[in-house]
């Protein structure tokens, strides 16, 4: 799909040198990658944030409680 945008000479030079490009079209559609990718990781964050999402680490714990009694018995 096409789409037309107005933008300023200084707003492109600006998103030509942010994304690195050097031709307007790919660092228009890059810029708007990044951001949709961006939103989207906002989006996952805030799930977990919230509570929605979550994860179980079972063994976690013990095994850190495991890492330190064998980092106390090395350093003494």
């Amino acid at each position: 799909m096409k789409v037309t945008v107005e933008l300023s000479d200084t707003e492109m030079t600006e998103i030509l040198e942010l994304t690195g490009e050097r031709k307007k079209g790919p660092a228009i559609r890059r810029l708007m990658e990044e951001a949709l990718q961006q939103h989207r990781r906002a989006q996952i964050a805030q799930r977990f944030l919230s509570g929605e999402w979550g994860v179980e680490l079972e063994s976690f714990e013990s095994d850190q409680e495991r890492e330190r009694q064998r980092n106390q018995e090395f350093a003494a």
